[in-house]
């Protein structure tokens, strides 16, 4: 008899090895850039907006897994609800049948968009945006995507196809013949809806990339465009969705907008079982699965799973019973407030934007001599890196992590889980302040990073 499988015993056993296995058999580059930032923290356990590491010191998380961790770690319902499902022992994945959690999930997602009809459930953002272009591209018979310029919406080919940085996309041409457009450019929309051949146009309504917000009025004006010339809006919600900006999708935040194809994943997995799921109209999804040949014509092996299913019933159950969104915007706008207070304190501080719990914090360049050298010998070696001697003292001497918003950003973005109290908020705010009181005042350590910094990227070129 084989001996039984112990996942504690095999963690204790090599759980101290984590960085040294990532580096010799997954991505090499990943320990390499944790060490060299100082990020190669271990931690040992986790609860809602907190981390601990192995002395017991709690850390804030205002990252939230880019995303991925809207009510935080382990929330006790959906925990119950994969417990449930597991001993429920269902007759899963048989391709054969319909299970009744798929049906529910997307009946409790709707209710949400009610202008909208029916739902494909896949594994990921990328995989929502991927069946996104497939439906909008077969349904309008025209084979033209539009983009921004700066998007981010997944890495599989499809979506590196609409995603605006040409670092991800470098290497990995040819393509989808696809085109970005500035975002609010509704005169560039136009120009490229002209030539007839576009079938729809793919839009974050707040950009994670530097987190910039489509401008008012310009999500209903490129609607009406598009209908115009036989075209779809795709909504792409990955991030923002599920209560992220203080409305459960960030579209909402301006009237009369209805997407024909809305994409949404992160925040409803609870953290546990990927998923993502592509929301669209009645018409687009009957001619996708325009007969009972094509009944098979877009499937996902593990889509609609039922682990999956169950942590998203559970998000949006815990989200209806917790206010979660209501309380997401009123902790956003503390926060943001508060972070507001202190551009005219800082000259290196240069903007804060965003909505609800999806904020941005911009730094530009100062106008006293003394800073504004140090600022332009970090500049000169690469641009972003004063953000990130921000991200690194919080993280070792405050105990937050944090993240830049996007290569070569001057932008630290804000997501953390929706769960976050006004004690988080203090406590960011006070670590920040204390930051940018060293950064203002030339403090030693902070700077001394930045040559650090500024050699490694030097050594890079």
């Amino acid at each position: 008899m084989s001996k039984e499988f112990d996942l504690s015993a095999l963690l204790a056993e090599r759980g101290a090895e984590r960085y040294e296995l990532h580096g010799r058999y997954l991505n090499h580059q990943l320990p390499r850039m944790l060490h060299t930032i100082g990020f190669d923290k271990v931690y040992e356990r986790a609860e809602g907006a907190h981390f601990w590491d192995a002395d017991g010191e709690d850390y804030l998380d205002m990252l939230a897994g880019f995303g991925v961790m809207g009510l935080g770690r382990h929330h006790p319902v959906v925990r119950q609800a994969l417990h449930d499902v597991l001993d429920a022992q269902l007759a899963d994945l048989t391709r054969f049948d319909c299970q009744p959690l798929p049906g529910l999930l997307a009946e409790k997602l709707l209710a949400h968009s009610p202008h909208l009809d029916r739902v494909f459930f896949g594994n990921s953002g990328t995989e929502a945006v991927e069946t996104a272009l497939k439906f909008a591209r077969y349904a309008t018979g025209k084979p033209r995507i539009l983009y921004c310029a700066h998007a981010f919406h997944g890495l599989t080919t499809g979506s590196l196809s609409v995603n605006g940085e040409k670092g991800f996309r470098d290497g990995f041409t040819p393509l989808l013949p696809d085109t970005a457009i500035a975002l609010g450019d509704l005169d560039a929309l136009e120009r490229e809806l002209r030539k007839g051949d576009v079938a729809g146009f793919v839009v974050e309504p707040i950009q994670g990339k530097g987190v910039h917000e489509a401008p008012p009025g310009f999500l209903r004006a490129a609607q009406e465009l598009l209908h115009r010339h036989g075209a779809v809006l795709i909504a792409d919600e990955v991030q923002t969705g599920l209560g992220r900006t203080g409305d459960f999708y960030a579209y909402q935040h301006e009237e009369g907008v209805e997407p024909d194809l809305l994409c949404v994943a992160k925040a409803l997995s609870g953290g546990y079982v990927p998923v993502g799921a592509t929301l669209g109209k009645d018409w687009i999804f009957k001619k996708v699965y325009s007969s009972m040949d094509r009944v098979l014509v877009h499937s996902a092996s593990f889509g609609s799973n039922a682990q999956a299913m169950a942590a998203g019933l559970a998000v949006l159950a815990v989200m209806e019973n917790e206010g979660t969104v209501a309380h997401a915007r009123r902790i956003g706008e503390l926060l943001s407030s508060r972070l507001k207070e202190l551009v005219p304190r800082y000259e290196l501080l240069h903007e804060i934007r965003g909505r609800g719990l999806m904020i941005g914090i911009e730094f530009g360049r100062p106008s006293s001599i003394g800073l504004r050298s140090r600022w332009t010998m970090l500049q000169a070696a690469r641009k972003g890196l004063f953000a990130q001697m921000v991200v690194v003292p919080l993280l070792q001497r405050h105990r937050i992590l944090t993240q830049v918003s996007g290569d070569h950003l001057e932008v630290i973005k804000l997501i953390p889980p929706l769960v976050i109290d006004e004690a988080d908020v203090d406590r960011f705010v006070t670590a920040f302040t204390a930051v940018m009181d060293d950064a203002h005042g030339g403090g030693g350590l902070m700077w001394d990073f930045g040559k650090t910094l500024v050699k490694q990227a030097v050594a890079q070129r």
